[in-house]
């Protein structure tokens, strides 16, 4: 269902769902009197509300056009990608969705309800993340604040951490797998890390608990200056991967308790890090020099290179997502799209795409050119590419849906 409300769609179609009209045009108990105008059987009437609910859903599905994908075979369910095919074959003959096939989408895909307001900072929320279950979220505010709510208890804090040597903003957080722990970073070399199990809910760091600081300086002294933009745990909680202002890719070992490995990686800020699945072997990486690069600590060592290259954004990158299967991955970019690779498609030897650029643009307090948006990588190696929303003010994040609700098919932004 639509979630319109009974009364909302009486307004709409008037005297067509009053009851002498439903009954006409239903096969069900309610139907017109053949010997005279006005005048209703004695049989008796169902529920109006459960004929309303018929006709709605009667409307909410795929048009005709669509519901007939394959020939001689119409379907009463039309997955959203043969919808896709049909719109871009332009089965409704109108070159979009009908307004059946909108609603069908809507109802069964898209979430209609909200947004509404769970908590207010006196700072902007720089970044935020569910919990890959769903139960938690967190959210890192530019005031040194970031708060753990427990959505399965309507939204309550369940943690508010002061942040400790801030520089600038949180740019960065990640939950440990088994969600104990929290690491966050700044524009700094230095990654904290909180117990977020512990009884207490305000965590002000070193006063009511430790935030244990953890050096990615490649010498230890802590005094090199760059800053983290991204941080990432490894699946089974024991690695951590930073990318950093200084073009770099940094992986922290916790058992060990010290820096493992450093990549000069880019030519230039390294916004977005992650693994790309439970081995922890893979490693990609997203800058702002373009490209998405995929490193395989396995054979780096000898090799001193990624292990492919992937062209295709024309700005540069401000977040990748693993689908988790070593396989897969989409960015975000500055050039307003989101792109979906198949590592199998990566280039071993890209070089620089020198665009012709005649626009001065900066995403922090500028709307995208509008004719820069029609821009093509010459080279682009993508499977798919998806427009539409905009990157303005802040380093927008995109996600692959959970695998436990929609199995990864879908991508949102954050």
């Amino acid at each position: 269902m639509y979630g319109i409300p009974s009364w909302a769609i009486i307004g709409d179609m008037g005297y067509a769902l009053s009851r002498l009209e439903i009954g006409s045009d239903c096969d069900g108990d309610m139907s017109t009197s053949a010997s005279g105008e006005g005048q209703v059987s004695n049989k008796p009437l169902n529920n109006l509300d459960d004929e309303i609910a018929q006709l709605t859903r009667m409307k909410s599905g795929p048009s005709a056009h669509l519901s007939q994908v394959l020939p001689g075979k119409p379907e009463v369910y039309i997955s959203p990608v043969k919808m896709l095919a049909g719109r871009e074959c332009n089965y409704s003959g109108k070159g979009r969705f009908s307004a059946g096939d909108c609603c069908h989408v809507l109802s069964r895909y898209l979430p209609v309800n909200g947004p509404w307001l769970v908590d207010q900072m006196t700072s902007r929320a720089y970044v935020s993340q569910f919990s890959s279950d769903g139960s938690l979220f967190v959210a890192g505010f530019q005031g040194s604040h970031i708060r753990i709510y427990n959505v399965d208890s309507g939204w309550k804090v369940q943690k508010n951490i002061l942040a400790k040597s801030l520089r600038w903003t949180i740019t960065d957080t990640s939950l440990s797998p088994d969600q104990r722990f929290l690491v966050y970073a700044s524009m700094s070399p230095i990654i904290h890390i909180v117990n977020v199990t512990s009884a207490e809910t305000e965590s002000l760091a070193n006063v009511t608990e430790v935030h244990e600081g953890l050096d990615f300086c490649a010498h230890g002294d802590g005094r090199d200056s760059f800053g983290i933009f991204s941080v990432k745990f490894s699946t089974d909680g024991r690695e951590l991967v930073a990318g950093s202002s200084d073009d770099s890719i940094y992986v922290y070992d916790l058992e060990t308790n010290k820096l493992s490995l450093r990549i000069l990686a880019h030519r230039s800020d390294v916004n977005t890090v992650c693994f790309a699945d439970e081995t922890g072997h893979l490693v990609y990486s997203g800058s702002d020099d373009t490209f998405c690069k995929v490193w395989d600590r396995r054979c780096f060592i000898s090799k001193g290179k990624a292990a492919g290259i992937l062209e295709g954004h024309v700005e540069g990158i401000t977040f990748i997502d693993s689908r988790g299967d070593g396989r897969y991955l989409i960015s975000n970019g500055k050039d307003q799209t989101i792109k979906l690779w198949d590592i199998r498609k990566m280039s071993n030897n890209a070089t620089h795409y020198n665009r012709p650029r005649n626009y001065d643009w900066d995403y922090r307090w500028m709307d995208y050119p509008p004719h820069a948006k029609n821009l093509m990588h010459p080279r682009d190696r993508s499977v798919a590419t998806y427009k539409g929303h905009s990157v303005l003010r802040t380093l927008i994040r995109c996600y692959f849906s959970p695998e436990y609700r929609r199995g990864s098919s879908y991508v949102c932004l954050a």
